[in-house]
């Protein structure tokens, strides 16, 4: 038996190129009450960063991109997303089951590990 479970009960999520007449139907759709993210009457709400998405996503099984990663340890990559991003570093540690590698970056002259996901890296060829 599969239980379905609503992960944000009351909330619709919404990609959209954000224009005044996709903002216009956003804002006036029926039962539509208010807006996470927006400031005052009138205001836009501010859109969610790739990161918060993809943490939504992961939590439900799901990624912005697929995870068609393959890299070893030893290997270099660059970190497209997060508090890294812009670094590359070397990597440890690999977890194909989990999607998750170990990386050594450069941080103030000192080797630091740090732990991501594969959809925050890049192989550099």
């Amino acid at each position: 038996k599969e239980i379905v479970h609503k992960t944000f009960p009351g909330y619709v999520l919404v990609e959209m190129i954000m224009t005044d007449a996709s903002w216009y139907v956003v804002r006036n759709t029926p039962g539509v009450t208010g807006f996470v993210g927006s400031h005052g009457a009138g205001s836009k709400p501010a859109p969610l960063l790739p990161e918060e998405v993809n943490h939504i996503l992961r939590s439900i099984g799901m990624s912005l991109r697929q995870n068609d990663l393959e890299v070893e340890v030893g290997e270099v990559v660059k970190i497209i997303e997060g508090a890294f991003a812009g670094l590359e570093g070397q990597v440890t540690e690999v977890d194909g089951e989990k999607e998750k590698l170990k990386v050594n970056i450069d941080m103030f002259g000192r080797e630091t590990s740090t732990e991501l996901d594969f959809d925050q890296v890049d192989k550099i060829d």
